[in-house]
């Protein structure tokens, strides 16, 4: 499963990405720092899955899943 990590909180990312590469069926294939990036960075590489925070810069994780 292809996987995308959307934080602008750096630590919040680096926690997630070392638990998730430790999952044999999840690949992190990207991470945003903000809620545009990660809509672009969604379409792009067509992931599975997005873990997004809700409050975020640029565009809020709402608005960023409902463009999706």
């Amino acid at each position: 499963m292809k996987l995308l990590l959307v934080d602008d909180q750096q630590m919040e990312r680096l926690g997630l990405k070392s638990y998730f590469e430790l999952q044999a069926a999840v690949e992190v294939v990207g991470e945003a720092t903000n809620g545009d990036e990660g809509l672009s960075m969604a379409l792009a590489l067509r992931t599975d899955v997005i873990v997004m925070a809700i409050v975020i810069p640029e565009m809020n994780g709402l608005d960023a899943n409902l463009a999706i």
